[in-house]
């Protein structure tokens, strides 16, 4: 009678621990998809960033590595409805305009229409437009904003137009100074008439302040100073501020 190879203590300990490391694999991949079934798309990391979805836990990182990438920037305007015109890219001294677009439809109107900016600042602009500046007018006024009023977005020159010194983020067309905004009901807000009331006018230029925080990496209003009193500059520079 042959007999029956007897297993080494070593190959049984082997052989658990593969059977425990199939079934932990086993288990991961049905949580993962049941989460990738179940979670918000926002939430999760592997699906891609759509204006049309509400900020969530995964927003920021694929927001930052949408506006790092040409090709995916467009790719997401434009399936969020949002129509642009590219811009030809040209260089002014140390000045320039490169991966800009003009925004024409899909967005709160401009005035005046269609400045040239970067993408990843049309990209900002959308978000905060779709997820922050039209809730916060429909919640304290009441009504949807209608025309974003600017002071432009791209000049070639310094910080404060100083003679030296570093240069604007106006000055590579990655920047938006918002002075004011229009509403279904006919009504114009300023930042210079309105930012510091008390009353929904206020506060409403205060929330759109706050809102254009979460989208661009540099806000600044009245309260960061007597130069921007008469206006939000929202840019996506290097530098992060919220004033």
């Amino acid at each position: 009678m042959a007999k029956v190879p007897v297993s080494s203590p070593q190959n049984v300990w082997l052989g658990a621990v593969w059977t425990t490391l199939l079934d932990v694999a086993l288990v991961a991949i049905a949580t993962l998809w049941w989460i990738d079934a179940a979670a918000p798309p926002q939430d999760l990391p592997w699906k891609p960033l759509r204006l049309e979805d509400p900020p969530g836990l995964a927003t920021a990182a694929k927001f930052s590595t949408a506006a790092q990438d040409r090709r995916l920037c467009r790719a997401i305007l434009r399936e969020g409805g949002v129509r642009f015109a590219e811009v030809a890219e040209q260089v002014d001294g140390s000045c320039a305009q490169l991966n800009a677009v003009r925004l024409t439809g899909g967005v709160t109107r401009l005035s005046p229409a269609a400045p040239a900016m970067t993408c990843p600042q049309a990209l900002s602009y959308a978000f905060w437009d779709r997820h922050r500046l039209q809730p916060a007018a429909r919640r304290l006024l009441g009504q949807p904003v209608t025309q974003v009023d600017h002071l432009g977005t791209y000049a070639c020159r310094n910080i404060y137009n100083q003679a030296e010194g570093r240069r604007s983020e106006h000055a590579f067309a990655n920047a938006l100074d918002v002075a004011g905004f229009r509403t279904a009901d006919g009504r114009r807000l300023t930042v210079l008439g309105d930012f510091a009331r008390e009353d929904e006018r206020g506060q409403f230029l205060r929330a759109a302040r706050d809102g254009a925080c979460d989208w661009f990496r540099a806000t600044l209003s009245p309260d960061y100073n007597a130069a921007h009193r008469d206006h939000l500059h929202l840019d996506f520079g290097r530098y992060r501020t919220c004033r």
